[in-house]
């Protein structure tokens, strides 16, 4: 059994191996979803809603400055945003959706320990050394991301597409369904950019990219991440762009660190070798 482990399974046996890691996430994910069914209040009146809300901490903090530095700009989400259910059994919906999303985020490290485990015994001794630590910096990262999105991009989103008009005869009534949709697409997009250390990292390792390599097509680097910022966030205003931009640049930077680190290592193996 040991020596199956290290690698003699058959490729029906890997299959099935792969097929209980990914149960047992599924699993996960429908407890942590039903812990969230189940506080529909915190989730939908606190979470969800929070941003689109005067009192939220970004609405306010950014109202403060605005008042300070004389821009009335920055005071914005100050009339609480009403939402419409225009279907029989929309709200009901929403809620397993939502509860489901919920599972999906809290259920993240999880599902990583999960993928780890699965590719570990794939991996020579000194490659599951470098790897150590590979969940704990992958869920840091993916929540800091989703906290970005939630407390930063999410309020001037929901002020830019909710106050912008094509004409003033069309009003804005917003369906839940539509705003659920926003901010669970940018929450979740921005904790995925936020792995990209990591995927650098990794690239790095398999030697498909190098620190010459990211230096070299910085300024390509810098065209694509400012047009995922601007695919991430609605709002074609360049403010919000840069907002979302430089995280994933000062991101990049440390990615093309981490992979000087790795070609380091690289090369002083090959010199002890």
């Amino acid at each position: 059994m040991e020596e199956k482990e290290k690698g003699e399974m058959t490729f029906l046996e890997h299959l099935e191996e792969l097929r209980w890691h990914i149960i047992r996430s599924a699993i996960a994910i429908v407890l942590f979803g039903i812990l969230a069914f189940l506080f529909k209040r915190i989730i939908f009146d606190i979470i969800l809603l929070g941003p689109s809300q005067p009192d939220f901490w970004t609405n306010r903090i950014l109202c403060q400055l605005g008042q300070r530095i004389h821009i009335d700009n920055l005071c914005f989400n100050s009339t609480p945003l009403v939402l419409q259910n225009t279907q029989v059994a929309g709200q009901f919906i929403a809620h397993i959706k939502i509860s489901l999303v919920v599972g999906l985020v809290l259920g993240f490290p999880y599902m990583f320990f999960e993928l780890w485990r699965f590719i570990k015994p794939a991996l020579y001794q000194n490659e599951q050394k470098h790897a150590t630590g590979a969940v704990f910096y992958i869920t840091i990262l993916f929540f800091v991301g989703v906290i970005f999105g939630y407390f930063l991009i999410t309020p001037f989103s929901i002020n830019f597409l909710y106050n912008y008009h094509v004409s003033e005869i069309v009003k804005n009534i917003p369906t839940l369904a539509s705003y659920n949709s926003l901010i669970t697409s940018v929450v979740l997009a921005s904790g995925i950019l936020f792995e990209l250390p990591v995927m650098i990292y990794f690239l790095s390792k398999v030697g498909l990219v190098t620190p010459s390599f990211l230096k070299h097509y910085r300024k390509h680097a810098v065209i694509v991440i400012l047009l995922l910022a601007g695919i991430i966030t609605p709002t074609p205003d360049m403010f919000t762009q840069l907002l979302v931009g430089l995280p994933m640049l000062f991101l990049y930077e440390i990615g093309i660190f981490l992979s000087k680190r790795v070609e380091k290592g690289r090369q002083a193996k090959m010199l002890a070798g």
